[in-house]
This record gives C-alpha cells, structure tokens and sequence, in this order.
C-alpha cells in the first residue's frame, strides 16, 4: 500500500468518524485542526483505524503520533 493509498483510506475513515467530509489532508493535521475530536472520538478513531487497517496499534503508539503525518508513515510501514 502506497502513502497515497493509506492517506486516502486514512481520510475516508476520518470523514466518518468527525461527519466532517470537508477536512484536508496535511502531514501536520491534529487534533486541534479538526471539530470535534476530543478524547472519546479519539478512542473511536483509533478503533476505526485498525479495523479498517487490520492492524492493532498500543496506547503507547497512538500517543506518539504527533500529527497525521506520523500515523501515514506507521500505517505505510505496516501495509
């Protein structure tokens, strides 16, 4: 899976998750870019990331990326 791919499905569940079809996809989006994302729609994110990426990811993991950016390359690498 390319970094495109993984940026195009990334943002498909971001728009689901946030019912925000208007965000834009930057290396350095954060949660304080986007409506909404408080601490609970962060656990429903990440839930929907693995499920929709296959992959589990720690607490500790979820909590090093800093920006979408981070969570690209780590979901690249994985794929």
């Amino acid at each position: 899976m390319t970094r495109e791919d993984v940026i195009e499905q990334l943002m498909a569940v971001l728009a689901e998750t946030f019912d925000n079809d208007d965000i834009v996809y930057h290396d350095d989006l954060t949660a304080r870019d986007v409506d909404g994302w408080d601490s609970l729609s962060n656990i429903r994110f990440m839930v929907a990331i693995e499920e929709s990426f296959g992959v589990t990811l720690t607490i500790a993991q979820w909590e090093s990326f800093e920006r979408l950016g981070d969570l690209v390359d780590s979901l690249a690498l994985s794929a």
